[in-house]
């Protein structure tokens, strides 16, 4: 299973979801992690150049291009909620703490 998490520089849950700057992209395979990927977003910057639906539709964007399967954060506004719902993703909220090991909480 393919799932994200947005990060901080040290790898910890970072709360910001929509204006993270790095996001970790991890496949789980038999409840491990099996590859690591931390990819830089920006999205704290970039989230207020344009409207809100332009924000979710990058992010939308991001999800799809790494074939992400569930989402991991710790808060996400309702407009990100409903996109999310939308694209089928499963949202596991309330993370916090070492990234990887949400991660593995998350979809146990």
């Amino acid at each position: 299973m393919i799932v994200c998490v947005p990060i901080t520089s040290d790898g910890l849950v970072d709360p910001r979801w929509g204006r993270a700057d790095w996001i970790a992209v991890a496949d789980v395979v038999d409840g491990k992690i099996d590859n690591w990927q931390e990819i830089e977003v920006s999205w704290s910057r970039l989230h207020d150049e344009g409207t809100p639906a332009r924000h979710h539709a990058r992010v939308a964007r991001f999800l799809r291009e790494n074939h992400v399967e569930a989402v991991v954060a710790n808060h996400v506004g309702d407009g990100m909620v409903k996109m999310l719902d939308t694209m089928g993703l499963p949202l596991h909220l309330e993370a916090a703490g070492d990234a990887r090991a949400a991660v593995l909480a998350a979809i146990h």
